[in-house]
């Protein structure tokens, strides 16, 4: 856990691009859902953009 509080001190932004029903991004979408919530409770100011659209590989821009 401890890599989610010293996030905001090396990552001015993350955006997280996946698609919401293909199965390359299912892995992608059980991060966000597992980790979102501490990731802003640890890093409130932190911007997390989380973007869905449809046939798109995973990616994640730091």
């Amino acid at each position: 856990m401890a890599w989610r509080q010293q996030l905001s001190k090396n990552v001015k932004e993350l955006r997280i691009l996946l698609c919401q029903s293909c199965p390359w991004s299912s892995s992608t979408r059980a991060f966000v859902e597992k980790n979102y919530r501490d990731l802003k409770d640890f890093n409130p100011k932190l911007p997390i953009l989380i973007r869905e659209c449809r046939g798109i590989e995973p990616q994640l821009w730091a």
